[in-house]
């Protein structure tokens, strides 16, 4: 049968209390019991010592018996515990231990066999120990004592040890009592919180089969700050992420589906053109002209989608190093030589005299670089003079790009950095500065523009 968290957590639960309080009965109280004897045990030894040198003086004496009693009776009070003088004949069988004097009556409180005494007088030293009776357990220390170089007797203190069993009874029966009711609570206690553990993880497991079926749209909420509620808030970030790749790949399809149309279209078109035979040659040629252009736009259309789709969900890495951004800023810009060449226009760097360094991806740099020199050089007439500029200022490196064309729009302003947002007819996909304005978010700085008539400036800020 198969058991549900709630069941299993609430039985390991009780498990534990149980084995707890079967600890407690199997080894505090039989502990307790012999710890208890055995202090009882050394108090009577340690008054057989104490106590009886008046009794020992009267061995091998003549002494009266009245007079031994007397000593007897006397060490039993001051102990408190009955007290037994027993002499010492030798005999072929083993020692006989007749008893001389005891301060207490047998007939009321039961025969003793004393048999730590024979142990003491066989021995020759002091002994303890217990002894069963009618009344119950007794607890007996001997001392012998000698006479001439000879054992003449023992000298037995005696004590019942009825109240300390007793003892130990009330703690075995209040250990059980507990334990029962520790139990009970534990399984009812463990139940209700393993429960409501279960219910918890019951919530993450449904909220797992809502991510799994595509429901993005219930995080769960975090009641707590223990592991569960750290898993919930784990989960939710999770579930976020997963959000944002979900949107990042239906918006990709969507814009993908959309750009790719034309060109694909203008190809096929193309291609329907190029298949007929009396083409003359200048017209082939001014189509395959086309044709390149096209294939050339769905590559680079191809690039900026994937990198838009990579930034929006969060999964582009970006790989941080000390840069001079001088030296870099000169690089990209001689990329562009063939290109301002064809379109007329000159390129003009005017960089910080002293290093400037900075901790960026240079890859992503150089490419928002590009960006925003191509965007100069598509959204502007041919003879255009274009200014890029690389400086520090107030802990923070600037690089610009300043052309003195027709400017943008201020309709266009609030809405330059949107996918495949064109403020003219230029060719373009539109996703140039929104891929560069991301990509500056990402590095913590910020893609800005000013532009009035006869000049723009888009300026790249990032910590130095």
């Amino acid at each position: 049968m198969r058991l549900s968290l709630s069941n299993r957590l609430a039985l390991v639960f009780s498990a534990i209390t149980l084995l707890a309080v079967g600890g407690l009965y199997l080894y505090v109280a039989p502990g307790l019991q012999t710890r208890l004897l055995s202090e009882k045990l050394h108090q009577l030894a340690t008054a057989a010592k104490a106590d009886s040198a008046p009794i020992v003086d009267t061995v091998g004496a003549t002494d009266l018996a009245s007079v031994v009693s007397a000593r007897v009776e006397r060490a039993a009070l001051m102990s408190g515990d009955r007290v037994t003088l027993l002499s010492v004949n030798e005999a072929p069988g083993g020692a006989q231990l007749p008893p001389v004097a005891d301060s207490s009556n047998p007939a009321a409180t039961g025969e003793l066999s004393f048999p730590v005494a024979y142990r003491a007088a066989a021995n020759g030293q002091p002994a303890t120990g217990m002894e069963s009776a009618k009344s119950g357990e007794v607890a007996e220390a001997a001392s012998p004592v000698s006479f001439a170089g000879h054992l003449a007797a023992v000298i037995v203190y005696s004590a019942p040890v009825s109240d300390v069993l007793h003892s130990v009874a009330i703690v075995h029966h209040e250990i059980l009592v507990a334990g029962a009711v520790a139990l009970l609570l534990a399984l009812v206690g463990g139940y209700l919180t393993a429960n409501a553990v279960a219910q918890r993880v019951k919530r993450l497991e449904r909220a797992a089969e809502e991510v799994a079926a595509g429901n993005f749209n219930h995080p769960i909420a975090v009641d707590s700050t223990d592991e569960l509620g750290q898993l919930a808030v784990a989960f939710n970030a999770m579930q976020r992420q997963l959000a944002q790749l979900e949107l990042a790949r239906k918006k990709f399809i969507a814009t993908a589906s959309h750009e790719l149309r034309t060109p694909i279209f203008s190809l096929g078109g193309f291609v329907e053109l190029l298949e007929d035979e009396d083409l003359d040659l200048e017209t082939r040629q001014r189509f395959l002209e086309q044709v390149k252009q096209q294939v050339e736009r769905l590559r680079k259309l191809s690039v900026d989608l994937l990198d838009l789709s990579r930034l929006e969900s969060g999964s582009l890495e970006l790989r941080e190093e000390e840069v001079d951004l001088g030296e870099l800023t000169r690089s990209v810009s001689g990329e562009f030589e063939p290109t301002l060449h064809q379109h007329d226009s000159h390129l003009e760097l005017r960089l910080a005299a002293r290093r400037i360094d900075a901790q960026c991806d240079p890859v992503r740099i150089a490419q928002i670089m590009r960006i925003l020199i191509d965007n100069a050089l598509t959204h502007t007439p041919a003879g255009t003079r274009i200014v890029v500029t690389a400086a520090r200022n107030d802990g923070r490196v600037r690089l610009a790009v300043r052309d003195d064309g027709e400017g943008i729009d201020r309709d266009a302003l609030p809405r330059i950095f949107e996918p495949f947002f064109t403020a003219d007819d230029a060719q373009g996909s539109g996703l140039g500065l929104a891929i560069a304005s991301e990509l500056a978010d990402r590095m913590s700085g910020r893609l800005s523009v000013n532009s009035a008539p006869g000049e723009t400036v888009f300026t790249l800020e990032i910590p130095a």
